[in-house]
């Protein structure tokens, strides 16, 4: 006879039948404010568990504007070294801070995501200075961190960059440990060009460390002198600069920057490349749609000149940020490229307008498994890092 089953337990062909139990996805929610203030980025992406080599999957994104008055602030303050009162710094890092909430508040109601789906928020902030060189380095982001998690109920992890800078590195880029995971392709050597305010490389050798770095502005000074002259946040389509012609002997005063010809790792940012900048090297008489298409010309210039100085055996390379949407700056890039293949990172499934606010959702999940976040091939650190401080809810 065969033996009974004990008391409580399942007949096996019962267990047989039921399905095993199947684990939820790992959600995070990044948030992401560039150089250019343009809006903040929202990215909900899911996480098939913990373990390092669990890809990323964007399940929602959107980018939501900043209160006007608060951008135009953010803006004036990124243009000049203003200074501003302790209690100037601390009620902006609150009205920042709120601004995030908000943005992630929206992202879960249109997304339809309950706030106790959320692992945790990986926020970037948004900076104000960045100077790693220094004799006293420092990377300075606001963004209250408290105030997003008090108003949203989630666990943020926020402040990212300064442990990078604390241990000798350039605290930027960031984002090249999630272009390897995605983009990375043992068959070619691929760069990824990230066109936000500021533009950086993400260089993919089909073998070998992977690296990155700043190569200068790009969208960041286009769009000041856009607001400027135009009274737009960004030239839309390239109009403003596709209405003008390159000055080269503009274009040879702006190149002549002693930054361009610093040899990696190396991070920039509006404290050093803004309209006061620009200002300081013109003539007086040029048309203003003529200094925008320089400009456009000079972003150009300086990724091509800095991509065939440290990886000239590039085949491909993969453009994300706000650039992309600028036909006439994608155009430019390929004729200063013309051995390449220059595309978007949406010809790679991957929306150009969300990668960066993905790889702050990555850079949470990482920091709280207890991993390093940064590259150090990338910043120049003295070593991996795990990144963050963490708030919890």
């Amino acid at each position: 006879m065969p033996e009974r089953a004990a008391a409580g337990a399942e007949p096996a062909s019962r267990a047989a039948r039921e399905p095993a139990p199947v684990s939820r996805p790992r959600r995070y929610l990044g948030l992401m404010s560039g150089t250019s203030a343009d809006g903040i980025d929202a990215a909900l992406v899911d996480f098939e568990g913990d373990h390092p080599q669990a890809r990323p999957a964007l399940r929602f994104a959107r980018t939501y504007p900043w209160d006007p008055a608060l951008r135009a602030r953010l803006v004036a303050l990124g243009q000049q070294h203003a200074t501003l009162t302790l209690d100037e710094v601390g009620a902006l890092d609150v009205a920042i801070g709120r601004a995030f909430a908000a943005a992630a508040l929206r992202a879960l109601e249109d997304s339809g995501t309950a706030a106790d789906e959320v692992v945790a928020i990986g926020s970037h902030g948004q900076t104000l200075r960045h100077d790693p060189h220094g004799p006293l380095p420092f990377t300075l982001q606001l963004g209250c961190a408290a105030t997003i998690v008090e108003r949203t109920g989630i666990t943020t992890v926020a402040g990212f960059r300064a442990r990078d800078v604390a241990a000798g590195g350039q605290g930027a880029p960031l984002v090249p440990a999630l272009h390897s995971a995605l983009l990375h392709d043992p068959g070619e050597a691929r760069a990824v060009l990230n066109l936000g305010g500021i533009a950086n490389f993400t260089l993919l050798p089909a073998s070998g460390p992977v690296r990155g770095f700043d190569t200068g502005p790009a969208n960041a000074l286009m769009d000041a002198w856009c607001l400027r002259h135009l009274g737009e946040a960004h030239d839309r389509g390239g109009a403003f600069a596709a209405a003008g012609r390159v000055d080269a002997a503009l274009l040879a005063r702006l190149l002549d920057e002693p930054w361009f010809s610093v040899a990696p790792p190396k991070s920039t940012g509006r404290d050093r490349f803004h309209l006061g900048w620009v200002e300081a090297r013109l003539a007086g008489d040029e048309a203003p749609a003529d200094v925008q298409a320089t400009l456009l010309a000079l972003t150009a210039r300086t990724v091509a000149d800095a991509l065939r100085a440290t990886q000239p055996r590039t085949a491909r390379l993969i453009a994300c940020g706000g650039g992309v949407h600028n036909p006439l700056l994608m155009a430019a890039l390929a004729a200063e490229l013309p051995d390449l293949v220059v595309e978007s990172s949406a010809a790679h499934g991957l929306d150009p307008d969300a990668i960066e606010a993905m790889a702050f959702a990555w850079l949470a999940r990482e920091t709280l498994a207890g991993r390093p976040g940064n590259i150090a091939s990338v910043t120049g650190a003295a070593g991996p890092r795990i990144l963050g401080a963490i708030h919890p809810a």
